[in-house]
């Protein structure tokens, strides 16, 4: 894909004097790059993952360079940018999208196997991999990256990123299981096999407490705050330590590592073949 980033970081380049007609060509080959797989906003590399910034700001070209079209059909209102049609899903993709007010946007991936049920969002540049479950009213945000057999249960959010570009999306490993009504955000990393009880919030300020090994687990500026491998996390909380909190009781919200996942996490967070 080289010819392609080279294409769109030279548009991006041109700012106002940009040719509108080239530039929706490059961003037509982009979605179908994004749309197929072939492209990443993110990917995995042998030393963690690496974000592909040309990827979103011809994302954000394709936006800048778009004009507001009706998509409608008799049932279904739907006005956007011309550069971001209906996203092309077959019967052959293998991909299982249940009626009901889903919606998959234009230059997201979503692997064989995976499961969307109503209502449920995917955005521009996320990568949904093989055999995951987006459950009712989850939303997957731009650029996020999903791997594979994820569950991302009720509510879940997956926050996303496309700007400043060089920002690291929000990655939820393989095996990982995000339980109803969790939130992760600014460029938080969950690894493979971890699971988040319901309820939990994740950004990049949030300091999580690892009971397990008594560690406390941050982000910095270099690196996203990353959820250990198998790492069990509920939701806590920790005193105010200071006169007034005391004096009231206040205590703040507290993500806790209460464990490493078991056999008896294994059995509570098994998802049916028979949903799938």
């Amino acid at each position: 894909m080289t010819d392609l980033r080279e294409r769109i970081t030279d548009l991006v380049a041109q700012g106002d004097d940009v040719n509108p007609g080239a530039a929706k060509n490059a961003v037509a080959d982009l979605l179908r790059a994004l749309n197929s797989g072939d492209v990443r906003a993110a990917a995995p590399t042998d030393d963690g993952w690496a974000t592909n910034a040309w990827v979103k700001e011809g994302i954000l070209l394709g936006f800048r360079v778009g004009r507001i079209v009706d998509y409608s059909t008799d049932d279904f209102p739907f006005y956007d940018k011309n550069t971001y049609p209906v996203k092309p899903l077959r019967k052959g993709d293998g991909v299982r999208l249940v009626p009901g007010g889903s919606s998959v946007r234009t230059g997201s991936y979503l692997a064989p196997g995976v499961v969307c049920m109503p209502p449920m969002y995917v955005n521009v540049g996320a990568y949904v991999d093989a055999d995951t479950m987006i459950d009712s009213h989850a939303l997957v945000g731009s650029c996020a990256q999903i791997g594979q057999r994820v569950h991302l249960s009720a509510s879940a959010q997956i926050g996303g990123v496309l700007e400043p570009v060089n920002a690291t999306p929000v990655v939820v490993e393989d095996d990982v299981f995000v339980g109803g009504n969790c939130g992760v955000f600014e460029g938080c990393r969950v690894r493979e096999g971890a699971v988040l009880a319901s309820g939990v919030q994740l950004t990049a300020s949030s300091k999580v407490y690892d009971l397990v090994h008594e560690t406390v687990l941050t982000g910095t500026a270099d690196e996203p705050l990353t959820i250990p491998p198998r790492a069990v996390v509920v939701s806590g909380s920790r005193t105010v330590d200071s006169p007034f909190g005391r004096e009231h009781g206040l205590s703040l919200y507290a993500p806790l590592i209460v464990k490493y996942r078991d056999a008896s996490t294994e059995a509570a967070t098994a998802l049916e073949d028979a949903l799938r």
